[in-house]
């Protein structure tokens, strides 16, 4: 299969502490941002698509383990545009039937292993699917700060990144959120409103997204046990 790769990182992302968003924060002797692209490139991709804010001038001045791979683009105001710009830039080269990952930035702790155990497990799928986790805690529906029911949680599903469908299919169902005015937070959710019903793929529960201040140390935790494991 031909594969791309996009990473939007054009957003703000000033929860997890400090000036700056979190994918410049430092991260296992580098930063986030590093940490991240460097693991998806030892993917087969075409190309990585990193959609940037229009005045990021960091990402492309980092180092990076395989530059040549990677693309720096204009991103947009919400992770939808940022996502569609990524495949806009890639519109003259990829077929209609390429598959397409798409993956937080501020997830560097993905395993590998998760993400071709998605790649085989989607190939024959019609739409395309997602890493997740089942929901281990009870979950409450709330009403403002009391709850207003428990919510059965054997269906439930944490949805995380990488999210892989087909270039037309995820194009043409981004491209009909904004035209509907719908701000979609995650791909799935978009092919989701195209009828579609995208394969959930259970994955390790350190591939954390870096949110918080307290993600920053856990995130580097968890990098240097799979070093440790990998050794």
């Amino acid at each position: 299969m031909r594969l791309w790769c996009v990473v939007p990182a054009a957003g703000k992302g000033l929860r997890a502490g400090g000036a700056l968003p979190k994918q410049y924060l430092p991260l296992n002797g580098g930063t986030v941002i590093q940490c991240t692209l460097n693991r998806l490139s030892q993917l087969p991709v075409e190309a990585i698509i990193v959609p940037v804010a229009a005045d990021d001038e960091r990402a492309a001045a980092l180092a990076y383990r395989d530059a040549s791979l990677i693309r720096f683009v204009p991103g947009g105001a919400e992770r939808a545009d940022s996502v569609l710009a990524g495949l806009e830039f890639i519109a003259d080269r990829a077929a209609d039937d390429d598959w397409v990952l798409v993956h937080d930035v501020a997830r560097p702790c993905v395993r590998i292993e998760d993400i071709e155990g998605l790649l085989r497990q989607v190939e024959g799928h019609p739409a395309g699917g997602l890493l997740a986790n089942r929901v281990r805690d009870t979950m409450k529906l709330g009403r403002g700060d009391e709850v207003a029911e428990t919510v059965p949680r054997d269906q439930l599903w944490h949805a995380l990144t990488p999210q892989v469908f087909r270039y037309a299919l995820l194009r043409d169902a981004l491209r009909a959120a904004k035209a509907a005015g719908v701000i979609v937070t995650d791909e799935a959710q978009a092919v989701e409103r195209q009828g579609e019903h995208p394969l959930l793929v259970e994955g390790a529960r350190d591939n954390i997204k870096i949110t918080w201040p307290e993600d920053l140390p856990m995130a580097e935790a968890f990098l240097r046990l799979q070093a440790e494991a990998s050794a």
